[in-house]
């Protein structure tokens, strides 16, 4: 089963850093973070450079349930692990509050996410791949016709333009468990991952303006604002890459 299936709670987390210093935070969060935050029940689903935003570390963290969500963060922030690096990673970060807290958008919605085995502790090589990850605010939480819509005509013209695989989450209500990690509240959006072969293979998606054309003008009535785009290449010790 794809992990992604086995992840019902999924964070998308930004963290802002500060110049310079995106490296040094993927090298300590590659070497000293995954297997131990995994040793909890976490999974670790993917880590990213944006592409386009040189401070901006993106990743995305997911859980059985809100419940084993609060005993993992709890073990793991509370732990030896955290202790001994925890000075050094916020010493990297301006802000590390930027937090969506998610479900898949219906059963299935994520399972078509591939998850490799991640490469050892200490690799260096690029794996492939770009993630379009786009967050659509929504006027009110995700509707059935909204999800429709995503599942027969957001997807299938993002996979007729050259995504590998598509997955799809939308906002998770319940109470922030862990609040000492705060996650964004009072919102309500739909996330959509779409991957894609290479950074140049999204480029001539959008060039294409089939979004433009398939998608945007029936979509705009559910949107609050513009919808928010990151291209992220994964780092070397990502699972979620092409």
């Amino acid at each position: 089963m794809p992990a992604t299936d086995l992840s019902p709670i999924v964070e998308l987390r930004q963290y802002t850093l500060h110049p310079q210093q995106r490296d040094v935070l993927i090298d300590l969060f590659d070497s000293e973070f995954i297997e131990p935050q995994e040793a909890h029940g976490m999974r670790v689903l993917g880590q990213f450079r944006d592409l386009d935003q040189p401070d901006l570390f993106v990743w995305l963290r997911g859980f059985a349930d809100m419940d084993s969500r609060r005993r993992a963060l709890e073990a793991f922030y509370g732990g030896p692990v955290w202790a001994a690096h925890h000075h050094a990673a916020n010493a990297t970060m301006i802000d590390s509050d930027n937090v969506l807290l998610l479900r898949p958008a219906w059963p299935g919605a994520a399972s078509a996410l591939p998850h490799h085995a991640r490469p050892e502790p200490g690799a260096t090589d690029t794996v492939g791949g770009v993630l379009d990850a786009t967050v659509f605010y929504l006027h009110e939480p995700a509707t059935p016709a909204l999800l429709d819509f995503c599942r027969h005509r957001m997807a299938p013209t993002l996979q007729r333009g050259g995504a590998h695989a598509t997955a799809w989450y939308c906002t998770e209500a319940s109470a922030n468990t862990f609040p000492r990690l705060p996650v964004r509240t009072g919102e309500h959006v739909l996330l959509g991952l779409a991957l894609f072969g290479d950074a140049a293979a999204l480029q001539a998606f959008a060039d294409s303006g089939a979004w433009a054309r398939e998608v945007a003008p029936a979509l705009a009535h559910w949107l609050a604002r513009a919808p928010e785009t990151h291209r992220l290449q994964p780092t070397a010790r990502s699972a979620l890459h092409a």
